[in-house]
């Protein structure tokens, strides 16, 4: 039997590399952009064996580029020994001037945060989901958990039904 294929805005858990599961629950995200990344081969690599941690890291704009600091790449053992694997180094991130200028405009004016969301394959390249956030109060938080708790019981509530 054939396999179904795929539909063309289908996202299949394969092309997932990495999910900021915290940015989700700490920041309240008004808006999604989508960026590439500026990788060195070694890194490539690591993606594909999915050594990768979006915890820590967070994205700035320095004249007029946007970067991600602090994403931890993990290098492969078998990595080149001619190149000096940073596991922690500053990444460019790929935008058009007129998504990083809706950026600046956002963080400066409005007081936004950008959060790296999610890191996967989109055509054999490495594509980065950022999202302009803003901080979540802990009464926010609890308010949020409240919600999601009620859910999860009508949907028990229902089902037993």
């Amino acid at each position: 039997m054939a396999k179904p294929k795929k539909k063309k805005g289908d996202k299949s858990e394969s092309s997932r590399i990495a999910v900021n599961k915290r940015a989700r629950h700490d920041y309240l995200i008004e808006d999604t952009l989508e960026a590439g990344l500026e990788l060195m081969g070694w890194e490539v690599k690591s993606l594909r064996d999915g050594r990768v941690q979006l915890n820590d890291c967070y994205v700035f704009i320095k004249n007029a580029e946007a970067w991600l600091l602090g994403c931890h790449i993990t290098p492969l053992l078998s990595a080149s020994t001619h190149v000096v694997a940073r596991p922690t180094r500053d990444r460019k991130l790929l935008l058009h001037r007129a998504e990083i200028t809706k950026l600046i405009g956002q963080v400066d004016r409005k007081g936004f945060t950008i959060v790296p969301l999610k890191l996967y394959w989109k055509r054999g390249k490495v594509k980065l989901e950022i999202g302009l956030g803003k901080g979540k109060k802990t009464h926010d938080k609890r308010a949020a958990e409240k919600n999601r708790d009620w859910d999860r019981e009508k949907q028990r509530i229902m089902k037993h039904r």
